[in-house]
């Protein structure tokens, strides 16, 4: 039995019955009941006093993570019989009650994995029946909650629908290339945590990704390049140094947008930062760290 290849993040719980003792058979869509991203999802079940996980997540940018294999069953829907059969999925909030609405694309990573889900599984059709007697359900059937708010289930008709159209070979790939806005990236934790607070306090949402031992600061995940383009715009006007880069992690535009002998003068003021930091960062904006620092020594 193997896991999801959409999986961007992993923090295994404690919280689950090893192995299940089912076979799957079921999607159970939940949702976070807030704005939480893949990471702090993860926090969320980390402790054992808890007493709850899910399978999978997906954060309001379209990330998705994974809290408890597949082979395991999760503690998510207040039903052993429903949770040892389904895959279960927490969905991220980007509005509040009374509709609990998710953003589009994670509506579409949803259908995505749902798909992905059905592929491996053997699953060959979600049937929504607004009841449990289908294999797509919702945890309000088995508790006395809301959750997965009148926003997704308003929606499930159309998930189950998009889902079997790529299952039946009558749908394309719901999955667009993601655009992305970074505006750092810092080996140190605490100086990715302050770009954070400063791109906050100018009302942009953020989420830290960790790659090749950076921590990068992004904003935005657009699925047209042009709502990208924009806000970088928007940054690069309150001072913020951008660039475009995708879900795969690769540079869409790097071109420098200041010379040479401008950056060096930034860095010899210290709008850089220092040592590896300054490196990072000015390699992060697509600038070539060692011909800056060529001319800072030049003016030093």
């Amino acid at each position: 039995m193997s896991n999801s290849k959409l999986v961007n993040y992993t923090r295994i719980s404690p919280n689950s019955t090893n192995p299940r003792k089912d076979k799957i058979r079921k999607i159970t869509i939940h949702h976070m009941a807030g704005n939480l991203s893949v990471e702090t999802c993860g926090n969320v079940f980390a402790p054992s006093s808890r007493q709850a996980s899910s399978n999978y997540g997906i954060g309001s940018d379209g990330r998705v993570g994974i809290y408890v294999e597949e082979k395991n069953r999760s503690w998510c829907s207040s039903s052993a019989s429903n949770d040892n059969q389904a895959i279960t999925i927490e969905v991220a909030n980007n509005g509040g009650a009374p509709n609990w609405t998710v953003s589009d694309i994670a509506l579409r990573k949803l259908i995505d994995l749902c798909v992905d889900i059905c592929k491996r599984n053997g699953i060959p059709s979600l049937n929504y029946t607004g009841n449990t007697n289908g294999n797509l359900t919702m945890h309000k059937w088995f508790a006395a909650t809301n959750c997965p708010g009148p926003y997704l289930e308003s929606k499930f008709p159309y998930i189950a629908s998009e889902v079997n159209k790529r299952l039946t070979g009558g749908g394309s790939s719901t999955s667009d290339n993601l655009y992305r806005v970074q505006v750092g990236a810092y080996s140190k934790k605490a100086n990715a945590n302050k770009m954070e607070a400063k791109l906050k306090s100018n009302g942009f949402d953020t989420y830290m990704l960790t790659a090749n031992g950076l921590y990068k600061v992004q904003t935005g995940a657009f699925s047209q390049k042009s709502n990208a383009e924009n806000q970088a715009k928007k940054l690069k006007y309150l001072g913020f140094d951008t660039y475009i880069t995708t879900n795969s992690g690769a540079p869409v535009t790097s071109t420098p947008t200041k010379s040479i002998d401008i950056l060096a003068r930034e860095v010899i003021r210290g709008d850089w930062g220092n040592g590896q930091e300054r490196k990072d960062r000015l390699t992060s904006a697509g600038y070539d760290y060692g011909e800056v620092q060529k001319v800072v020594n030049k003016l030093m």
